[in-house]
């Protein structure tokens, strides 16, 4: 009898374990490792990842010899995790747009709202909160709030490659539409996350740059912490 009131009490343990195990499961979508290189949206805890967003991709060569682009933003809202239409860019809908390497936000010259930023230099994971003596900048086209240009911003542009690369430590810190805050962390600039071998063609080079992935973290609340 006493042996199986042991039997039967581990089993007991056995079973509140694993249900508890199964309570505290994130129910959040994990990475998608097929990455097709199709756009995809996935959030662990206060982190979400957005792969292969598209930011006016080459479509064809100038004379010059220069790439180029429709000429035209996609618009992100990092509040509901969607690309909104570009027929919202007028409103408060969007919080970030991207066109090539430029990034604006939704204020100033750029949009209505109450958006802007500036480029953190630091780890991500050790950027817990807006710095107190932070100044946000808004868009005044041709100046950005995130500043453009190779080494100056969130990127490096290698000419001798012909590839585009994030600067590592660069921290883009973000006053959404709404007034709220947000970190953005550029990770890739091509399809799939995968940036193509210095050896590449040009070709190849182009028709897969202008493929953002990032992750970010927004405070909902309002607060200055991440």
């Amino acid at each position: 009898m006493k042996r199986l009131s042991v039997l039967s009490a581990l089993v007991v343990l056995m079973i509140f374990s694993v249900a508890c195990s199964k309570s505290s499961s994130s129910p959040t979508p994990p990475l998608d490792k097929t990455n097709d290189g199709s756009f995809k949206v996935y959030t662990e805890g206060k982190v979400t990842t957005v792969q292969n967003l598209a930011g006016d991709t080459i479509i064809g060569i100038a004379p010059s010899g220069q790439p180029y682009g429709a000429g035209k933003f996609t618009f992100f809202s990092l509040v509901n995790k969607t690309i909104v239409p570009n027929s919202d860019s007028a409103t408060s809908n969007w919080d970030i747009a991207i066109r090539g390497t430029t990034i604006i936000t939704n204020g100033g010259t750029s949009g209505p709202g109450n958006g802007g930023g500036f480029v953190w230099v630091g780890a991500f994971d050790n950027l817990t909160a807006v710095p107190a003596d932070s100044v946000f900048k808004t868009d005044n086209a041709p100046t950005y709030a995130i500043t453009t240009g190779s080494g100056k911003g969130w990127y490096n542009y290698d000419g001798p490659t012909n590839l585009v690369t994030p600067l590592p430590g660069r921290v883009l810190v973000i006053r959404t539409a709404n007034g709220k805050y947000a970190k953005i962390e550029i990770l890739n600039y091509y399809r799939k996350g995968s940036t193509p071998a210095a050896s590449e063609t040009d070709a190849i080079k182009l028709a897969e740059q202008r493929f953002y992935l990032f992750r970010y973290t927004y405070q909902a609340d309002g607060a200055k912490t991440f």
